[in-house]
């Protein structure tokens, strides 16, 4: 980290940086994991505080909530999860947008032409994606392969990752010759990609909550502060997420 970030996130969190740090578990989305983790990192060089990241499908980290799992914050895949957890009385602020994912049509296969989207799919062995039900951005590849007119020509050769982690796992070992997967998670990867038009799918809005477990706890607070922040936002960005607000 830059001395003008690092200078600029210590101004922003921690003015001055508070004698006694504390330590928060944070509940991250899958495709958030990486962004997290160097978001963490930043916050504990200026001020102490320490983020653990657990990661996993925003369906089942709901259920963990609900269950009485210690996490302080929720950062979530979509908008409706926070909301809910708002409802239900699990939540001790108000759910705030924190990113704008990007899905993308991928392939390890850098000679493969995704140019033709529809044509890529017609002629693939099997595609992979998140489970619908579970994982937004399964829900949003979902949506795609209906605005594209293939759902119906494709889904016998569906295979279905528990995560978007775990969907790319697929498409980078074979499994599946192109799947649909986040470009925060291609960063460094090689292969053929295809950035999916945002009118293909309902946005996919990553909203992030304070839960009551984490009601103050200084770090959860600090790190939701950061995340919000303009410097926090350009972390985001440089992952290929869209600005959250």
């Amino acid at each position: 980290m830059s001395f003008s970030r690092f200078a600029a996130l210590v101004l922003l969190i921690a003015a001055p940086v508070p004698a006694q740090s504390d330590t928060a578990l944070v509940a991250v989305a899958t495709n958030f994991v990486k962004p997290a983790e160097r978001l963490a990192a930043d916050l504990k060089a200026a001020t102490g505080h320490e983020v653990s990241v657990s990661g996993g499908a925003t369906g089942k980290l709901y259920a963990q909530i609900l269950e009485g799992a210690p996490y302080d914050a929720l950062l979530s895949a979509d908008a409706e999860t926070p909301a809910r957890l708002q409802s239900e009385g699990a939540a001790a602020a108000r759910p705030f947008t924190y990113a704008i994912g990007q899905l993308v049509l991928w392939t390890a296969d850098a000679n493969r032409d995704l140019r033709d989207p529809k044509a890529a799919l017609g002629a693939a062995r099997h595609i992979a994606i998140a489970n619908p039900a579970l994982a937004p951005y399964g829900k949003a590849a979902a949506e795609t392969l209906q605005a594209l007119g293939m759902s119906e020509a494709v889904k016998d050769r569906i295979v279905t990752g528990q995560n978007i982690g775990q969907t790319q796992t697929l498409i980078a070992s074979g499994a599946a010759d192109l799947g649909f997967v986040a470009a925060s998670g291609l960063e460094g990867t090689v292969g053929s990609r295809w950035d999916v038009p945002a009118d293909l799918h309902a946005p996919i809005r990553q909203d992030a909550v304070l839960l009551k477990h984490g009601e103050g706890n200084a770090a959860a607070k600090a790190f939701l502060d950061y995340l919000a922040s303009a410097q926090g936002q350009a972390v985001i960005a440089s992952y290929g997420y869209h600005p959250g607000n």
